[in-house]
């Protein structure tokens, strides 16, 4: 199995446990899940059954993103100006250790990233923004967004800012 680590910050972002799709050669997309979970109990994301279904949540059970819950991402907030702020640095600093790294990569990168960028600031308010375990401004902020069905949510990683370590 393969963990995704941030470049940056060594969070653990992501595994490829998870369905990831290649888009655009600058993103993976990972279609993920709402799950309930309660303290002590282990929810690996199967339905109930018609007859077990609940309408609501038992006392001291909440509904959770799956990959955020798994990889321990934290929600955070960004307005528009701050996130094309932070995008910048980020990509600033994804592009100099591509530099040191893997050079052939930065035009790829650097095309890629500036046209999915427009993408997500033309629907901002669609997103939801993780950052990893440490919380570290400088590390990858995760996007999560919901297919056109309204109801399945993906997240996004930016696959240049991404190092798989085997495990």
């Amino acid at each position: 199995m393969l963990i995704y680590n941030d470049i940056i910050t060594q969070d653990e972002m992501i595994s490829d446990a998870y369905d990831m799709t290649l888009v655009d050669d600058v993103v993976y997309e990972v279609d993920c899940q709402m799950i309930t979970i309660k303290e002590g109990d282990v929810d690996i994301g199967g339905n109930p059954s018609a007859e077990d279904a609940e309408d609501e949540l038992e006392e001291g059970a909440v509904q959770v993103n799956n990959v955020a819950h798994s990889f321990r991402l934290q929600e955070t907030s960004f307005d528009k100006k701050s996130f094309l702020t932070y995008i910048k640095g980020y990509m600033k600093a994804v592009k100099a250790k591509l530099a040191d790294t893997d050079p052939e990569q930065i035009p790829i990168f650097e095309k890629g990233a500036m046209a999915y960028v427009k993408k997500v600031v033309a629907n901002f308010k669609d997103y939801d923004f993780f950052t990893g375990e440490s919380m570290d401004p400088d590390g990858m902020i995760v996007l999560l967004n919901y297919r056109e069905d309204g109801t399945t949510p993906f997240c996004i990683f930016w696959k240049h800012g991404l190092k798989a370590q085997k495990v």
